[in-house]
């Protein structure tokens, strides 16, 4: 794919307000960017959220404001803050179940796939998470097949195993877009 093809497409990438992997989010974020995407930023709250590495980011708008017919992609970030800030936000579950609904692209990386799990957008797909016995129960729980490979692309879910994948992950997202 080259700049322009998917210049339309709009990406909501969410971070935890603290400890969201770094990488996660940068990778990502450029290869959409270098896309010419649009891409919005939520958080819990609008305040700086700052990643485990220690790079900070403004969020554009909280989860609570986001609104799925605006966005063509979700892309939720892991890192330790996932399972404290995302993994219990109702309304974030809410916005994976919508999404899914109206089929649009939901993606989750490292230890956040299991939001996708708890919002019923992995049942009968295959997916990946990060090697964690805790995470791998939640989508096996959730009727997912786990395999323990780096990207997996089922329809229009894309999972992501750890930080080392989050290329390959935001190429996914790409690839998955490029289908809706």
């Amino acid at each position: 794919m080259s700049p322009g093809e998917l210049e339309d497409k709009k990406v909501l990438m969410v971070i935890a307000q603290k400890n969201f992997r770094d990488e996660e989010f940068l990778e990502p974020r450029e290869i959409f960017e270098d896309m010419d995407m649009d891409v919005t930023v939520a958080s819990n709250s609008t305040k700086e959220a700052e990643g485990m590495l220690g790079r900070k980011i403004q969020p554009d708008l909280s989860i609570d404001d986001a609104i799925v017919a605006d966005y063509d992609a979700i892309v939720i970030v892991g890192g330790g803050g996932s399972r404290e800030y995302l993994w219990p936000n109702e309304k974030l579950h809410e916005l994976v179940k919508d999404a899914i609904e109206h089929e649009k692209v939901v993606a989750a990386i490292c230890v956040s796939p299991v939001i996708l799990a708890r919002a019923g957008a992995l049942e009968g797909k295959k997916a990946t998470v990060f090697k964690d016995d805790a995470c791998i129960k939640e989508l096996k729980k959730s009727k997912a097949t786990y395999e323990d490979e780096d990207v997996i692309i089922s329809d229009n879910v894309v999972t992501g195993r750890d930080p080392k994948c989050a290329e390959k992950f935001g190429e996914a997202v790409l690839e998955a877009l490029s289908k809706i």
